[in-house]
């Protein structure tokens, strides 16, 4: 039975487990990759990866390197199973955002062990999930493990650059998609065990993300000598506009996975916070009273509802001159509910001034990007491994504010489950900033939660 398989496992947790030198070395590798968009390619990680997965015993027609060029290339390998049920794809991504020698302590792109924690550019985002899903795919080979569908590891190019063309999940979609298909696909740089102070409060399910959209405002004005101002300003008109949009909320919506986070986030609050979450969720429409003191948390208001800020502003072309022109951009993060026109339309009505021009920079086609429903099987298995490494610690599905390469696994139709067990502390968030790091037990504890998450969610009924 599974969960006796489960029990036999716990006892290869500690730190001496035998399992993580080989995830180490291959982090350490990757992180002396240089795979940033200025200088690096993701192909050179990708085919020390395969030559690994190679090693291990896969066969060279499971494991394939394809992209729209090198420095954009793809991994992606299977592991053979009885095809009972439809394939799993595990995810990520193999490039890193930059990083300059001189903001960091120690140089981004050599491994640097200190203190218990590893530091380098992509430790924490995500190349130790590559670490993790590589050194996971070779020992179930070793192990001879035999699942009841595919397990497809997939790495690739282009999450944090901005060419959706040369995404590799977007990619791999349009061009090689039988390579990827799956029932559903678990990506380790979508959900986090989230800690503070050294206690492990929850294990994300990331279930859905905001959809991207950012939109330029532009106000143009004639313009004339500054010795003679007019009090029609292209400055001015533009910033009533921008201020009317700081004043407005977009409503609450509260979908499955977003009560349940918060029905849950409810029992380890201060009672005043506990009553209004509470008594947001038991109302509809949600209290508004309840929402107003909610939303004094940002993470939580942009779980509530669709967000746009102002984030980019330029004006003018003189200082002894008046303004021809005044420009805003405008970025929104939409929930999977809404619909980008929707959106782009409340924007006018609340901007209410003709005479501000609004253009989307992405088109609103490439914006939506669904929720996934929440499987009981997944949730099930979830729960299981994560109260038998860390009893106590729930598994909350959340939504998450930013993006990751599930978004185009969704809009494709596979569904898309963030979650890795690596455990971030929330006040000490390093990714994409300097010296980033991950402390070794963090690896090696996420390493033995995604083994035992996916045996739990393949393996064949004995």
């Amino acid at each position: 039975m599974k969960t006796l398989l489960l029990a036999l496992l716990l006892a290869q947790t500690s730190p001496s487990d035998p399992e993580n030198p080989l995830v180490r070395d291959l982090l350490r590798e990757l992180i002396e990759i240089n795979t940033t968009h200025s200088v690096g390619s993701t192909g050179k990680a990708a085919q020390a990866m395969a030559a690994h997965l190679r090693a291990g015993g896969f066969a060279p027609s499971d494991v394939q390197i394809v992209g729209p060029r090198p420095e954009r290339a793809n991994l992606v390998a299977r592991l053979r199973g009885t095809g009972v049920r439809k394939p799993i794809l595990l995810i990520a991504h193999l490039d890193v955002v930059e990083a300059r020698r001189e903001d960091w302590t120690t140089d981004p792109f050599q491994f640097v062990e200190k203190d218990g924690y590893f530091y380098g550019r992509g430790t924490m985002d995500i190349k130790s999930g590559d670490a993790i899903l590589v050194a996971e795919f070779i020992r179930w080979k070793r192990e001879g493990f035999r699942p009841d569908r595919d397990l497809i590891l997939a790495l690739t190019a282009n999450e944090e650059g901005g060419d959706v063309e040369e995404n590799g999940i977007y990619w791999l979609l349009k061009n090689h998609r039988d390579l990827i298909d799956a029932e559903y696909s678990i990506n380790v740089d979508g959900g986090n065990l989230e800690t503070k102070k050294g206690k492990k409060l929850l294990n994300e399910l990331q279930y859905a993300e905001k959809g991207f959209l950012s939109f330029v405002l532009e106000v143009k004005n004639k313009g004339g000598h500054s010795s003679v101002p007019e009090k029609e300003n292209a400055i001015y008109r533009l910033s009533r506009g921008l201020v009317r949009l700081s004043d407005f909320d977009f409503p609450v919506i509260l979908d499955a996975g977003t009560r349940a986070f918060f029905e849950v986030v409810a029992v380890r609050e201060e009672p005043e916070v506990a009553r209004a979450i509470n008594q947001m969720l038991s109302t509809s429409p949600p209290d508004a009273a309840a929402v107003a003191l909610i939303s004094q948390s940002p993470d939580w208001n942009a779980a509530l509802r669709t967000t746009c800020v102002a984030t980019m502003l330029e004006g003018g072309h003189a200082e002894n001159a008046l303004p021809q022109s005044a420009k805003a951009t405008v970025n929104c993060r939409i929930l999977p509910a809404q619909s980008p026109a929707e959106v782009e339309q409340t924007l006018r009505r609340v901007l209410n001034d003709d005479q501000i021009s609004m253009t989307p920079i992405e088109p609103l086609s490439q914006v939506q990007s669904p929720a996934s429903p929440l499987p009981p099987d997944v949730i099930a298995a979830a729960k299981v491994v994560t109260s038998a490494m860390w009893p106590g610690v729930p598994v909350l599905p959340f939504m998450s504010q930013g993006g990751t390469d599930g978004t185009h696994l969704r809009r494709a139709g596979i569904p898309t489950y963030g979650i890795s067990g690596i455990a971030d502390d929330s006040d000490d968030i390093r990714e994409h900033g300097k010296d980033e790091r991950i402390a070794a037990t963090a690896l090696y504890e996420a390493r033995e939660f995604m083994y035992r998450l996916v045996r739990e969610l393949a393996a064949p009924e004995r």
